[in-house]
């Protein structure tokens, strides 16, 4: 998406009509691929995508017209089986796909896309808000958990994981996750997290490696993880911060990591928090918690033993079974 977005600034920034083409909505079905964008220039050159086939080829040329035209509009298309699968759909419907005209030289539209590509640099999650007062009519503005807006006052029930469209009046808003700061703490650089790391990047978790040794907590190791790092796990506070938007895996080499691990992960407001082990690990684990101090509710806030229970054996079964559990938690917090 800072791609993308830097390919608008740097266009709009010269004096260069632009569109940039949204899939906002659908009918039918429900597309995985709502949100999906992509920027095409007056000459038909395009950056992103909107799913490919007839009708990213089609948006294109649509595109090259709005830029022509000068106009913003919203276009719809029922879609054929292919289009269906290109789409990301789960089965036929149709969709309608956003032509915003993007003027360049502007300095109200160059200042708006300086503000998101800032909101790109900032640990904050935001959300870009696109408001369409008539197909060509659009104010766009970066939201955030905190930031009220006085056009929509609660939306910070609409701040999802995924892409929405709500409509008010006859007015649109299309409200598209510009930058999400959730994290994926791994503690163990083991065979168990060395398959994890790839499948849980391949499914849009930012993951961070952190062990005690520097041999498994390096880039050569990990090239798909956001960062290493080496460090201590009886005192993570000074190299760790954990939000309450991230997720923890304990998957250290012994069961005194795995526990001076948990016990500082328990005083965070971590979202999950998966420990590996057997139930008999588990079972003493419980019982040393509740003599350190801890209650039945903190301990009801792991996820043990680690994954859905698919009787996975093997690192690499393991780790499918675990980006499965997490797949569903994030589900449950959209």
């Amino acid at each position: 998406m800072k791609k993308l977005f830097s390919d608008i600034y740097e266009a709009v920034k010269i004096g260069e009509n632009i569109a940039l083409v949204s899939v906002i909505a659908d009918s039918g079905s429900t597309p995985r691929g709502a949100g999906a964008k992509m920027v095409v220039h007056k000459d038909g050159a395009s950056l992103g995508t909107i799913g490919g086939g007839a009708v990213e080829h089609k948006s294109s040329q649509l595109a090259v017209e709005a830029i022509k035209q000068k106009k913003s509009f919203i276009q719809g298309f029922k879609l054929a089986q292919n289009d269906v699968a290109d789409l990301g759909m789960i089965c036929g419907g149709n969709v309608e796909v956003y032509f915003q005209y993007i003027e360049g030289g502007n300095d109200n539209n160059i200042a708006l896309l300086e503000s998101i590509l800032t909101a790109f640099d900032t640990d904050k999650n935001s959300w870009l808000v696109t408001e369409i007062l008539n197909e060509n009519l659009w104010n766009m503005w970066i939201q955030n958990e905190n930031l009220q807006h006085s056009k929509i006052n609660d939306i910070s029930t609409y701040l999802k994981k995924n892409s929405i469209l709500i409509e008010r009046e006859e007015v649109k808003y299309c409200i598209d996750p510009l930058v999400s700061t959730e994290k994926v703490y791994i503690f163990g650089g083991g065979h168990i997290s060395q398959k994890l790391v790839p499948v849980l990047k391949s499914i849009d978790f930012n993951c961070v490696v952190i062990d005690d040794r520097p041999e498994f907590a390096n880039e050569k190791l990990f090239p798909l993880a956001e960062k290493t790092v080496v460090v201590s796990f009886a005192d993570l506070s000074k190299s760790v911060k954990i939000n309450p938007w991230d997720y923890v895996v304990i998957l250290t080499r012994g069961h005194k990591n795995d526990y001076d691990t948990l016990v500082q992960i328990l005083h965070t407001d971590a979202c999950y928090i998966g420990l590996v082990g057997s139930r008999t690990k588990l079972g003493i684990t419980r019982e040393r918690l509740f003599t350190d101090g801890f209650t039945q509710d903190d301990f009801n806030r792991i996820y043990a033993p680690i994954g859905l229970a698919i009787k996975a054996v093997t690192p690499q079964e393991i780790a499918i079974s675990i980006a499965a559990e997490m797949i569903k938690v994030r589900a449950e917090l959209k």
